[in-house]
């Protein structure tokens, strides 16, 4: 069973609460929330300084530093060069899609928070953006410039269109649990967990739009594969099992395993590789059930040669990690490596947070893999017990009606759990500030307050699952049975009609269903890294 970690919800310190509260408090005033809830919100608990930076924020006009911050975001271009206008589908169904696109990339897209939840979103002014905390100063350690996408952010959309992209983010996630990430990455500094992220949001639904991936899915990418070269690399990617998630390690922490041997630079473009990576995380994401909240990565190095390394996929999986999925890795395991990675991990190495570095494990041998994943539930290909294949199976295009041709029963329904959505927020909003006031009033009302939040994460969660349909294209997992509809994750399924002893069953069922497409076996035998 695996244990709480530190600096979890259940497992806060005083201190580190209180910096919770804080971080509560400035991000409720970012999303525009009247100086009088936040007044009564700062006016116990919290200190001087941060009080004032939360009114300050809610009761700004348009200030010097929002004029700055619109001024910067008008004048360069996002980081990575990337432009928010840019969007249209992720997998264009044709070259004239394309070349429309092209045509429109300095139009803002109308339907850039398609795939959020029914908020109002009110126009974007220079009066109504929010403006950059007071004080903020230049981080000379943001090694992602995230402090210029945190101004563009602020500069680009409205306290309501932060506020609708950050509960997009939550999905079915603890908002607690997704705030304490950015806070133990930056070590508690709520000022600095502001900006990553709010970074983050911009970088989810201005650069790469994370949730459109999710709703466009493999169907899309399958439809759209003869015209279009992204698509046709991100179902490459797929069929050859280049990586999948399976099972869990021994922290019961889900696994996803990388076959490095079968990844050559040209076979697919940058693109496929970063909506893949996307993908790939985001579906790990559904995987995670408390107390669990982190993953582990296989990359199995056998048969590695130099044509197999590729140092852009690389530096974005890091870029991912490190600045916008805080505190998701758990730890990494390069296995089998040969001796000519040797100057390649030397590189890396440099690459890495010395945070993220330290989960980084080198192995050999099975023995060294069964002190992580045990035997019963290692691959055989990696010499474990557990006797599994990834074999892929093709989407169909009637797989996700709800999305490509709902019924008027379909919409009535998204629109009835977007409201219901809303007023759990409104709650939540609330029940939060209360919370972080509550301390004047005693612990019997302290205890009330954490029970009613409670409360409102698990109708939160549950009412996701009900729009997930709406929201997100079925995937693999989705079609054998490891994700179940109500986001139940079952790795280990029945198997010839017999239920296995070992097997791993999390909240809930899971079928299994016949596959297609298998990885090909390793074929080289270079020598491994002493």
């Amino acid at each position: 069973m695996a244990s709480t970690a530190p600096g979890r919800p259940e497992t806060l310190t005083p201190e580190q609460e209180l910096k919770l509260k804080e971080f509560w408090n400035v991000t409720l005033s970012l999303f525009g929330q009247s100086a009088a809830q936040l007044e009564a919100a700062a006016s116990t608990s919290l200190t001087e300084d941060t009080a004032a930076l939360s009114l300050e924020n809610a009761t700004a006009e348009t200030t010097t530093a929002a004029s700055a911050a619109t001024d910067e975001a008008e004048t360069e271009p996002a980081a990575g060069g990337k432009s928010k206008s840019k969007r249209s589908k992720i997998f264009s169904r044709s070259k004239k899609d394309k070349e429309k696109k092209e045509k429109d990339k300095d139009s803002k897209d109308s339907s850039v928070n398609s795939s959020r939840s029914n908020l109002t979103v009110p126009e974007t002014t220079v009066s109504n953006r929010p403006s950059p905390p007071p004080g903020l100063t230049t981080d000379p350690e943001d090694k992602y410039n995230q402090g210029k996408d945190f101004k563009a952010a602020l500069a680009s959309q409205t306290p309501e269109e932060l506020r609708t992209t950050f509960w997009g983010f939550v999905k079915y996630d603890n908002p607690d649990a997704l705030l304490l990430r950015f806070l133990r990455a930056r070590k508690w500094d709520v000022e600095k967990a502001l900006v990553m992220m709010v970074s983050t949001m911009h970088w989810r639904g201005q650069e790469v739009y994370v949730e459109d991936i999710a709703r466009e899915g493999e169907a899309t990418a399958f439809a759209a594969e003869k015209t279009d070269k992204t698509a046709e690399g991100f179902m490459k990617q797929l069929r050859m099992g280049k990586s999948y998630i399976h099972g869990t390690d021994k922290e019961e922490r889900p696994v996803c395993y990388v076959n490095v041997r079968l990844h050559k630079a040209a076979d697919q473009t940058p693109e496929s590789l970063e909506r893949y990576t996307i993908y790939l995380i985001e579906t790990t994401r559904l995987m995670l059930k408390q107390p669990v909240d982190t993953a582990a990565i296989v990359f199995d190095m056998t048969g590695f040669g130099m044509a197999n390394m590729d140092y852009t996929p690389v530096k974005f999986m890091i870029k991912c990690f490190e600045a916008h999925y805080p505190e998701c890795l758990g730890i990494c395991l390069v296995h089998n490596a040969p001796w000519i990675f040797q100057g390649i991990w030397k590189i890396i190495r440099g690459w890495l947070d010395p945070v993220v570095a330290s989960k980084v494990h080198f192995t050999t041998k099975t023995t060294d893999l069964t002190e992580f994943i045990s035997l019963a539930q290692l691959p055989k290909s990696l010499g474990g017990d557990e006797d599994w294949e990834y074999k892929y199976i093709e989407p169909t295009a009637t797989e996700n009606p709800s999305i490509t041709s709902p019924t008027p029963a379909d919409t009535a329904e998204k629109e009835s759990l977007e409201t219901e959505r809303l007023r759990i927020i409104e709650e939540y909003e609330k029940n939060t500030r209360e919370w972080i006031k509550e301390e004047s009033k005693g612990a019997k009302v302290d205890t009330d307050v954490k029970d009613e939040r409670s409360g409102l994460r698990e109708r939160l969660r549950t009412n996701y699952w009900g729009l997930d349909r709406f929201l997100r294209a079925r995937t693999w997992y989705d079609r054998v049975g490891i994700v179940g509809k109500n986001g139940e994750v079952e790795f280990y399924p029945q198997k010839d009609n017999k239920v296995e002893e070992t097997k791993e069953k999390v909240n809930g069922n899971g079928t299994s269903a016949p596959a297609a497409v298998s990885a090909p076996a390793p074929t080289s035998d270079d020598d491994e890294l002493d």
